[in-house]
């Protein structure tokens, strides 16, 4: 995936989840942050973010704040991009050069089966799955985790993927990780351990669990290769 119109900006404060002030080229701005999480790890005032500019008139912002390099003590800054609505698009990239399907599957976003709505619905001859995708832009020491702050609708996904396993379905749970260069993946059970907990007994009823790091540049994203997700 690639995005257009990428200016740099130093982070200067979050007022709330969905606007950021930024310095661009020594003017203060107001954007659009595209991810309402915490990341408090890495909206760090002073560090280098990256802004895409919006070709909308109309809209009260110019920019929406896309990617951040990550301060790291010690080590060079880990550029992340935190674009909570970008995963999709990667996983939907990826999912047909990952080796899970036939180059005859076809995909389907954003399919309503139960009480859920999973991200990609697959059929691949007599196979039918579900891909449920999270997107993953907390670090630390090079192993990266999810949730980065509680969510019941994830643990409400993973339960029901859970449960279409009975129904025949093949299911997945899909970690894009939105940076590259991490040793694995884990549950965060100190921010949401039933979330952690959701996924443990999903994965030993079999449903699947990846994650797939990301190439990052400034101005796109494209998954790279799988990590290994620790469950232990």
């Amino acid at each position: 995936m690639t995005y257009s119109n990428i200016t740099p900006a130093i982070f200067l404060s979050r007022p709330n989840r969905f606007i950021a002030k930024v310095s661009v080229g020594g003017k203060e701005e107001t954007v659009h942050v595209k991810n309402t999480g915490r990341c408090r790890e890495l909206l760090v005032p002073g560090c280098t973010v990256y802004l895409c500019r919006s070709d909308n008139p109309a809209r009260k912002t110019a920019y929406d704040l896309i990617a951040v390099e990550k301060i790291r003590s010690g080590q060079e800054p880990l550029l992340i991009n935190m674009d909570s609505q970008i995963p999709n698009d990667v996983a939907q990239e990826w999912l047909p050069l990952s080796g899970l399907f036939s180059q005859n599957a076809r995909y389907h976003r954003e399919h309503t089966h139960g009480n859920s709505r999973f991200d990609f619905y697959v059929e691949d001859g007599e196979r039918k799955a579900f891909v449920e995708v999270k997107g993953c832009t907390l670090e630390q020491d090079g192993i990266c985790s999810f949730p980065d702050a509680p969510t019941e609708r994830g643990v409400k996904h993973i339960r029901e993927l859970a449960a279409a396993l009975e129904e025949g379905f093949e299911c997945y749970v899909l970690f894009i990780v939105q940076m590259k260069g991490m040793r694995y993946l884990v549950p965060n059970d100190a921010t949401h351990p039933e979330f952690g907990q959701a996924l443990r007994e999903a994965a030993k009823a079999g449903v699947k669990v990846l994650a797939a790091e990301c190439e990052i540049h400034p101005d796109s994203i494209s998954a790279c290769g799988k990590i290994p997700v620790h469950l232990e």
